[in-house]
C-alpha cells in the first residue's frame, strides 16, 4: 500500500487525485467512493455528512455529497456521470467514520457510472498514486497524515 506522508493510499482503488476521492469497483457494477486519508486529514474530524438521495443522476465533476469540519465545507465532486444508489447512513449518523476509517466504513455514497470504462480510464490505480499525490500535497502546502 503505497504511503505518501504517513497518509495510506490503498493499492487496489483508483484516484481522482485533485479532488481527493477513493473509487472502488464492486461485484454488481456499481461504485463505492469515499474520501481520501489526506482529505479526511486536510479537513480535521468531521461534523456533518449531507449526502444526494439515492436514484439521484449525478454530473461529472458536481457533488455527489457535501462534507462539514470544523474549518471547512465542501463538496466531495463526483469524475464521472453516474447515478446515487446507495448513501452511507451510518456516516450521516456519525460523521467522524470518514476520519477513522476513510476507506472502510467511512464511505460516502455509491453509484451506478453511466460508462465505468471510460470513467476508470480518467482515475490513477493505486499502484501509481504515490508520485500524484506527493505532487498536489507539496502544491497544496499539505504536511501530511499524523
Amino acid at each position: 500500500m503505497p504511503q505518501v506522508r504517513g497518509c495510506n493510499l490503498p493499492d487496489e482503488l483508483l484516484y481522482d487525485v485533485d479532488n481527493n476521492i477513493w473509487y472502488r469497483e464492486n461485484p454488481d457494477g456499481s461504485v463505492t467512493l469515499g474520501m481520501t486519508a489526506v482529505a479526511a486529514a486536510m479537513a480535521g474530524p468531521l461534523v456533518a455528512f449531507t449526502p444526494k438521495k439515492a436514484g439521484r443522476p449525478v454530473q461529472e465533476g458536481k457533488s455527489c455529497a457535501t462534507v462539514e469540519s470544523g474549518k471547512w465545507v465542501g463538496p466531495a465532486k463526483i469524475a464521472f456521470d453516474a447515478e446515487i444508489v446507495e448513501t452511507n447512513d451510518a456516516l450521516g449518523d456519525d460523521p467522524k467514520l470518514a476520519n477513522a476509517d476513510p476507506y472502510g466504513q467511512g464511505w460516502l455514497v455509491k453509484v451506478r457510472p453511466a460508462d465505468w470504462a471510460a470513467a476508470r480510464a480518467g482515475l490513477v490505480p493505486g499502484t501509481e498514486v504515490a508520485g500524484p499525490y506527493e505532487a498536489k500535497m507539496t502544491a497544496d502546502g499539505f504536511a501530511g497524515c499524523a
